[in-house]
């Protein structure tokens, strides 16, 4: 298992609502689920809050959790800019930031004007130039952890690496003990895992197809649901029962809880669980609570 010189804990929250919410109304939000007890809280960078400054007000709402990027793109910034927001950061909150680091998708890159690259290739450089990144302030006086978006074998390898682990998304136990096999001992593994808290199969698809729906228009996943053993078909109409219900676990709190306890077993170090419901800007808020009971 892993080894990083800060505490995530064994389960986090991994949410996508902060961006919907003003600054104080996600601070709050954020002291809301330290108090509940999980280790860390996962966000995302879109076309809303830059991530580092994201983290920092975060960080400045709450007192221990860790905030962790699921992830900065690197393509927003430089790694200069980026090596030296992670060490401001760490220096104002010691051992609560971790940064996740990720080559984003084709689309997002463009639209914003960049040219996607070889995702490995680009994300090895990437790592060299912030080795390279000078920091004029005080030092961290601990080494600073980074983990990358990995899905693949060769991303996998370089978070073995270059960095100190790894950050699935849209992954099963299946691909967990996979990763855990490439990363080897000593390095963090921390996989997301979408759930909804409904029994009833067909409302709870449908929450899950909606998920799904854009990322079955990235390469980037469906290329790592066919090494899954999924097939062409399974993308079709929104996504098969069977992709839907490997990918987003469902059920009752048990469901949840077993989904959560495979990952773990599989060699998962932190589970990042992303609640979904039929509002997806809602705050899952009785979710949340009800997950907190369980983990």
């Amino acid at each position: 298992m892993g080894n990083l010189p800060i505490s995530l804990g064994r389960v986090g929250v991994w949410a996508r609502q902060f961006e919907d919410l003003p600054a104080a109304r996600a601070q709050e939000t954020a002291a809301e689920l330290e108090k509940l007890g999980f280790g860390a809280i996962w966000f995302g960078e879109a076309f809303g809050r830059e991530a580092l400054t994201h983290a920092g007000l975060l960080l400045a709402g709450t007192n221990r959790i860790v905030i962790a990027t699921g992830i900065a793109n690197i393509y927003v910034r430089d790694a200069m800019a980026m090596a030296c927001g992670q060490k401001t950061l760490a220096e104002a909150y010691p051992g609560r930031f971790l940064l996740g680091l990720g080559v984003s998708h084709v689309p997002l890159v463009e639209t914003r004007g960049h040219r996607y690259e070889k995702p490995v290739s680009t994300m090895r450089s990437y790592l060299d130039a912030m080795d390279r990144a000078p920091y004029r302030s005080v030092a961290p006086a601990t080494r600073l952890p980074r983990i990358l978006a990995a899905l693949g074998p060769q991303m996998l390898k370089l978070s073995a690496e270059r960095a100190d682990g790894a950050h699935p998304y849209n992954v099963t136990p299946e691909h967990t003990a996979q990763a855990r096999g490439i990363l080897g001992a000593g390095k963090y593994l921390c996989p997301e895992q979408a759930v909804v808290f409904e029994t009833d199969p067909a409302k709870a698809r449908a929450i899950g197809r909606a998920f799904l729906e854009l990322y079955l228009k990235l390469p980037n996943y469906t290329n790592n649901f066919l090494r899954l053993g999924f097939t062409a078909e399974d993308f079709a109409g929104g996504g098969s029962d069977r992709l839907i219900d490997a990918i987003v676990a469902w059920g009752d709190a048990r469901c949840i809880r077993d989904r959560i306890a495979a990952h773990h077993a599989a060699g998962a170090d932190h589970v990042c669980v992303q609640v979904l419901t039929e509002d997806a800007h809602a705050l899952p808020m009785r979710e949340w609570q009800e997950l907190a009971r369980e983990v």
